[in-house]
């Protein structure tokens, strides 16, 4: 008696092949959850044409299959892994908008490049341990965009390595460009962590984030001329971020920044952005007033004005500097332009004065910071910052590291504790070789 069930054919879970036109044959007939795999060497190809969902296009290792020109073209597909290659020279690698749930994982981005190294369009797609690197030319390592007036969304950036731009013009150099000035109102809902950024010097902003309700955390920044700038947008919270002689900057509405350590042989750590326009609208590039803006628990460590605020005719208005360690070296550590609307509590300094904020906010007493085993300025046992907290932020549970805060929280980064836990990030955390 015959079956009744009929069998599918069965087919190659992984295939392997040696150029890039057996690269285009084997994908146009590809299935879903197929490996294709292609040799190691240096192709020089037309783009190849991502046609089907669901497959994972891979170098044979890591770093050893090397594009010089050509690249790959992603078309109307779903779910699709692009692993371990190097797009060097002219080629390119980007992910339209109908390229939705796409993953660009363990490749690298290497020297100058038309425009973005990598442009994001679509919804969903996940950019982790690629490195982009040496970069000279005007444009951004990583854009994230989307179709016409819309923003890309929930796109997650993680565990790359940004290293060594070093565009020489005023502006246009960024690591990561998270929207654009038109799409500021737009809500990303993108994640930006455990990256790490050296030498991040093609322009003042290393992360310029231009859209609404994003999350920038537990990244690491060293030796960078470039912050972490909240450029355009709303509702956005930096939190857990290490910066050695780097910064934050914002402008916008109703951010949280917390619980991050900049430590910056300079002074201007935390830099209030103040507004040529009270509110932008959609599709304003001037600099929009900070509303509403709350940076508490975060340790800054620096020279002059730690906490700073820029000129314009529109000041902070109705902010919060609360709970923080401000220390520097000597003057006024806090200096904000007269029409500042700011609420100041619960801060710690030490290395200087207060500056401009009212003796109210803040307790001036050595904090007892002693570096710990990775580097970081840490609280120790005795310390007046313990348990000195000022005020309810109800939202911020955990510390730096991130550990759980408990009873009253301790102010600065740091919640005391015989277990540090943080370091920051090296090159063996990120990029394609890493874990």
């Amino acid at each position: 008696m015959l079956s009744s069930f009929v069998h599918a054919p069965a087919f190659a879970a992984i295939v392997s092949v040696s150029s890039a036109s057996s690269l285009q044959a084997a994908i146009d007939s590809a299935r879903p959850g197929q490996r294709l795999v292609l040799a190691d060497g240096v192709h020089v190809a037309e783009p190849i044409k991502i046609t089907r969902s669901g497959i994972t296009v891979a170098a044979q290792t890591v770093g050893g299959t090397v594009f010089t020109s050509g690249g790959f073209q992603l078309g109307n597909v779903q779910h699709v892994t692009i692993e371990g290659f190097v797009f060097d020279g002219t080629s390119s690698l980007d992910v339209p908008a109908e390229a939705q749930a796409t993953r660009i994982t363990r490749n690298t981005y290497n020297g100058n490049k038309s425009g973005a190294s990598l442009s994001v369009s679509a919804d969903d797609v996940e950019i982790d341990h690629n490195t982009f690197s040496n970069r000279t030319n005007e444009g951004v390592y990583l854009q994230i965009t989307g179709p016409g007036s819309d923003i890309a969304k929930r796109s997650h950036i993680h565990h790359n390595y940004f290293y060594n731009h070093q565009f020489s013009g005023a502006n246009g150099g960024e690591s990561i460009r998270l929207g654009y000035s038109h799409k500021q109102s737009k809500s990303a809902n993108a994640i930006v962590e455990y990256n790490l950024f050296e030498k991040a010097d093609g322009d003042s902003e290393a992360i310029s984030v231009k859209s609404s309700d994003n999350t920038i955390r537990y990244n690491t920044i060293r030796n960078s001329k470039g912050y972490i700038v909240l450029r355009h947008g709303n509702r956005s919270t930096v939190e857990g971020n290490l910066l050695f002689n780097s910064g934050i900057r914002f402008h916008g509405n109703d951010h949280k920044i917390y619980n991050n350590y900049v430590e910056n042989t300079r002074d201007r750590a935390m830099v209030f952005g103040s507004g040529s326009e009270a509110d932008s609208g959609p599709t304003s590039k001037e600099h929009d007033r900070p509303d509403r803006v709350t940076v508490a628990f975060n340790t800054l460590i620096g020279t002059g004005a730690v906490v700073d605020s820029d000129g314009g005719n529109f000041k902070p208005k109705d902010c919060v500097l609360a709970n923080n360690i401000i220390k520097g070296s000597s003057g006024g550590v806090v200096s904000m332009h007269s029409g500042s609307v700011v609420k100041y509590e619960g801060n710690v300094i030490w290395g200087g004065t207060g500056g401009s904020m009212p003796s109210s906010g803040y307790k001036s007493v050595d904090p007892k910071l002693v570096k710990d085993a990775n580097g970081l300025f840490r609280l120790t046992s005795g310390s007046p910052a313990i348990d000195a907290s000022v005020g309810t932020y109800s939202y911020v549970t955990r510390d730096f590291d991130p550990q759980a805060r408990s009873g009253k929280p301790d102010v600065g980064a740091d919640e005391y504790t015989s277990s540090a836990l943080r370091k920051p990030l090296t090159k063996a955390d990120v990029g394609p070789s890493a874990p």
